[in-house]
Order: C-alpha cells, then sequence, then structure tokens
C-alpha cells in the first residue's frame, strides 16, 4: 500500500535500484520502497534524477510533483495510461450526461459547505456556521445561484479575519496554496489511475488548465487542509511548516462506514465519482467525514 509523500529538499542525486528510490546528497545515501511512495515532492531545483526512475515512479502511478526556484509546485507528472481500458474510458467520458454532471457537482458543493461549516462550528462561530447549513440546503443543480461562493465568502472571513482575501500574498495562502497544490497531485494521481482524462472537468473548464477534473473533485477535502492551517498559528510558512501540511494526507477520517487514511479515502471517493457518472446515478458517490479523534495520524511524510 502506497503511504509515503517524501520531500526532497535539498541538492541531490536521485536514481532507482532494485525497485527502490536512492538519495544522494550531503548527509550521505537514503532508500526508500518505490511502493510505499504516494506522492513525491521535488521541492529543490538542484535535483537531478534519473530517466529510469522517472519511468518506473510512473508506471507505479507515483505522483511526482516539481516545484520551482522560489520552493513552491509549479507541475507535476501524469502518466499517460493508467488502465488497459482508458480510451473507452475518455471516450464515455466526453459523453457524460449534462443532468447527471448538475445533480452531482451540486452534490460536492453540499459535502465541501457541510465540511466548512463543521470547522465554523468548532472553532466557536455558531451562527456563521448553521448559516452555511442553510446554504448547503439550498444548492441547486450546476449550483447555479452559486451558494459556494456565497459560502466561501462567509467561511475564509471568520476562520481567518474580515479582513483575509485569498488573493493576498501572506504566509496563509501560501500555506493553504501549498497544501491545495498536494491535495490536487493526490487526485489527480487517481483519476489517472483509473484511466480517465483530468484536463475534462465537470465545472472547472479553463482552457489553460489540464487538471479541470481534479480541480473539481478536490472540493470536499480542501478543508483538512484549511483545518491544518488554521491549527498552526504561524507568522512565517517555512519546512517545518511544510512538513506538517504534507502530513494531512496521512490524517484519519471516515468514508464508507470505515476508517481511513486521506490518501486511501481520495481513492474511494473518485472511484465512486466515476461510478456514479458511468451508471447516471448521483447515490453512489461517497463523501468522507472528519473523525473526531484528531490525534490519530500516521506520521507518513518525510524530507531528504
Amino acid at each position: 500500500m502506497t503511504w509515503r509523500i517524501v520531500e526532497i529538499s535539498s541538492n541531490s542525486k536521485l536514481e532507482l535500484k532494485l525497485n527502490y528510490m536512492v538519495v544522494r546528497n550531503e548527509e550521505g545515501i537514503k532508500k526508500v520502497f518505490i511502493p510505499e511512495i504516494a506522492v513525491l515532492i521535488i521541492e529543490s531545483t538542484a535535483v537531478s534524477m534519473t530517466a529510469a526512475l522517472l519511468c518506473e515512479l510512473t508506471r507505479q502511478e507515483i505522483k511526482i510533483v516539481f516545484c520551482d526556484e522560489k520552493r513552491n509546485p509549479y507541475g507535476e507528472m501524469t502518466p499517460y495510461y493508467g488502465t488497459s481500458d482508458c480510451v473507452e474510458k475518455i471516450k464515455s467520458q466526453i459523453s457524460w450526461d449534462r443532468t447527471t454532471i448538475d445533480i452531482i457537482w451540486a452534490e460536492i458543493v453540499k459535502h465541501k459547505i457541510v465540511n466548512q461549516s463543521r470547522i465554523l462550528e468548532t472553532n466557536g462561530f455558531k451562527n456563521e456556521g448553521s448559516m452555511l447549513l442553510d446554504y448547503s440546503k439550498e444548492v441547486l443543480p450546476g449550483d447555479t445561484t452559486n451558494r459556494e461562493g456565497h459560502a466561501a465568502k462567509v467561511y475564509f472571513n471568520k476562520i481567518f479575519g474580515e479582513h483575509f482575501s485569498r488573493r493576498d500574498d501572506d504566509p496563509i495562502n501560501s500555506a493553504l496554496n501549498y497544501g491545495y497544490t498536494i491535495l490536487l497531485s493526490a487526485v489527480n494521481r487517481c483519476i489517472a489511475a483509473f484511466g480517465y482524462s483530468t484536463i475534462l472537468g465537470v465545472f472547472h473548464s479553463n482552457n489553460s488548465n489540464p487538471f479541470n477534473l481534479g480541480c473539481d473533485l478536490m472540493e470536499p477535502f480542501r478543508t483538512e487542509i484549511d483545518k491544518q492551517v488554521l491549527s498552526m498559528k504561524f507568522t512565517l510558512f517555512g519546512p517545518e511548516q511544510k512538513r506538517k501540511i504534507l502530513n494531512v494526507l496521512n490524517n484519519i477520517v471516515t468514508i464508507d462506514g470505515k476508517r481511513n487514511y486521506i490518501l486511501n479515502a481520495i481513492r474511494i471517493y473518485v472511484q465512486s465519482f466515476f461510478t456514479a457518472m458511468e451508471e447516471r446515478n448521483p447515490s453512489k458517490i461517497k463523501f468522507h467525514e472528519t473523525a473526531h479523534d484528531e490525534a490519530e495520524v500516521h506520521e507518513g511524510s518525510g524530507i531528504l
């Protein structure tokens, strides 16, 4: 089972040896068993990798995220083929029923707003949490009345302050953007693994965005990142904060009546989304619930 989130943050050389990723740097030589890796983040531009390692990581469906010179996530590698029937699946994806799309998008928005309302209530904003629950009940197919946007304005202004804006360049937004990018990569990994295209979204349709569907499907999980950033109380966004955000993927949530790491929950959720679309049955989609035991976290992240 893949569960490690590995970040390479220093000048290193990465190569393949007997199904291990070998990391060579000033601190010595370290080996990571490739089947245990879920996400590999190349944070430093002073990292070199062999083509053999890149091919093997891609073959084993490991998401590779590359950062720019400012150590911010900039791009990722996605395999061409996830399953042997990916052509048929993409043909089906192109012809998905619009009515089903609108209903399922409404369900995704509804669950995102419900998760936001829980965070508000947990942090003492009971009136606003109740307001968002009302918003969630008002979501129409396709969210034509933009309940998502109205909820977001109330939500962010309460948990991060009345003057907070997602457009600001500050440590909080840096942390949120970093977390959302890691979350998006995890979702994209699953989409590709099931043989579908990340480009063809159900709501997002930006011509320059190769991950429109990933942006759609990640929405209910965004609050897991928000919750972590809210709990950190930091003034600078550095390596220690990144490590904590990376480890969010190893937090415990409940999905389909069972407790799972978020990485596994994402896979269950994404697979159920495709089942719901193919069968034109919105009731098939499975959403997660945050576990009450917040202390139960698996330390699966590592910075090398």
